[in-house]
Parts: structure tokens; C-alpha cells; sequence
């Protein structure tokens, strides 16, 4: 059974990301996509993806995705080089839980990088929470490919981002006894769009609740889905890795 951990970070010196690394290989994990959204995230995903293509045999393969999340708004923020390495823009996006008084700043950083995203034919790694309506316009307003990461909405809200062609990406959150909502959610996205992950290092899934999370455990979320879903893991590995493939290592088409 082979696995794609579709979003995971990486913060560590290059010894502890490789051992991550390491150890999601022996669990089966094929491919892991390393996400950015600050300076040391961002550099974090680059380092994960250079330690990854310098030993293939050692470790899964890499994809980086860089970006400025939403606690980045109001906030200076350099440029970012996009060069052919780098496979999506993220993490970015909206979150009004914590500070909702930094919508408007949240918003704007948000789409000057769908932009950046859509000009650049990049699929958009989202991060939305308590922001539907908001998160909604902006996708609405700059068409772009792309997925929402650890998807804790409803399943209006859902069906509305399948709308858009989004993909819907379910996090260890779905094996918690409190994640109804989340449960009942994964059972409506189609197969075609249904993507896992860790987030790592955080949301570890039962039965790692209490210890930090890596892309080795995105087995244990990925076979409780199967089994909320009444499917084989290995069936469920295939079409979510072929689904993550499709996404995020499709060949960029930037519009003339």
C-alpha cells in the first residue's frame, strides 16, 4: 500500500526531517507534499524536498509547495521564487477563529497569492476556517486548482468547493471522538476528490493523539477512512495517491 501524505511540515534540523522521512517510507508512504506558509516553513518544505531527491532510495519523494499563511497578514512579506521545484502555493488562506479583526489584511494576502497561483497554473493548498462565505468569494473571484487542506466545514460547504473543482482533504481530526461533523463530511466527497494528510507535526490521529504528528501515521487516518467509508485500505490508498498525483503533478499550463 502505497500513501500520499498530502500536507506536512517541516521545521526540524536535516537529521530529524530525515528520519520523518525515513520512517514514513517504512510505513508506505510514496510521496509527501511539503508545505511552506512562513520564513521557516517555507525553508523547512525546500530542505525536506533536498534531503528527499538526494537519496530516492532512502526516502519518499518530496513535492514542495511554499506561501504566506493567513497569521503572515498585515505583516512584511518577501517575494517568493516559484521556480519548476516548487508544485502549489500554500499553505494560504482565511481563518477568523483567533483574530477575525485582521479580515480585511487575511483577504488581501489571500488573493494577491490566488493570483499568483492562477498566473502561474499552480493548484492552491487552502487553509479555511470560520471564513465559508469569504473563502468562497475570493476562489470565486480568481479561478485557480486547488484543495482545502484539513477540512473541518460543513457539508454546504463542501459541495460548494467541489463546485469549484476543488479537492477536500481529511487530517487525523476525522479519527476524533468529537469530529461528527468531519465524519460526516469525508462521507460526501466523491472518490475523485478525496485526498489524506497529516499536517503534521500537528493533529496526530488516534491512536497517536498525544504525540507529535509525521507523515508515517497518515496510514492510520487513511485506513480509518477506509473503514468509515466501507472500502479497502488499499483501494482507498490507490485512488487517494492517484487523486493527490493528478493535482499536484500535472504539468503547469499558464494562461497566455
Amino acid at each position: 500500500m502505497r500513501l500520499f501524505d498530502t500536507h506536512a511540515h517541516f521545521g526540524g534540523t536535516d537529521a530529524e526531517t530525515a528520519a520523518l522521512l525515513e520512517r514514513a517510507r517504512a510505513a508506505g508512504v510514496g510521496r509527501v507534499m511539503a508545505v511552506g506558509g512562513d520564513e521557516a516553513l517555507n525553508a523547512g518544505a525546500l530542505a525536506a524536498k533536498r534531503i528527499a531527491d538526494a537519496d530516492p532510495s532512502r526516502f519518499p519523494e518530496v513535492l514542495a509547495a511554499i506561501g504566506w499563511a493567513c497569521d503572515r497578514a498585515g505583516e512584511p512579506a518577501s517575494a517568493l521564487e516559484y521556480g519548476p521545484d516548487i508544485r502549489a502555493v500554500g499553505e494560504i488562506g482565511l481563518d477568523y477563529h483567533y483574530t477575525p479583526e485582521t479580515r480585511d489584511a487575511q483577504m488581501e494576502l489571500m488573493s494577491r497569492q490566488l493570483e499568483t497561483a492562477r498566473r502561474l497554473d499552480l493548484p492552491a493548498i487552502v487553509h479555511t476556517r470560520e471564513a465559508d462565505a469569504d473563502t468562497l468569494a475570493l476562489l470565486r473571484e480568481t479561478p485557480v486548482r486547488g484543495v482545502a487542506h484539513s477540512f473541518t466545514g460543513s457539508q454546504d460547504f463542501c459541495r460548494a468547493l467541489l463546485d469549484l473543482g476543488f479537492y477536500i482533504s481529511i487530517s487525523g481530526i476525522v479519527t476524533f471522538k468529537a469530529a461528527d461533523n468531519v465524519r460526516e463530511t469525508a462521507l460526501v466527497v466523491p472518490e475523485d476528490r478525496l485526498l489524506v494528510e497529516t499536517d503534521t507535526p500537528y493533529l496526530a490521529p488516534v491512536p497517536k493523539r498525544g504525540h507529535p504528528n509525521e507523515p508515517a501515521f497518515v496510514a492510520h487516518t487513511l485506513e480509518f477512512l477506509a473503514k468509515l467509508r466501507g472500502v479497502a485500505p488499499e483501494d482507498l490508498a490507490e485512488r487517494t495517491s492517484a487523486n493527490a498525483a493528478a493535482l499536484f503533478l500535472a504539468p503547469p499550463n499558464p494562461p497566455a
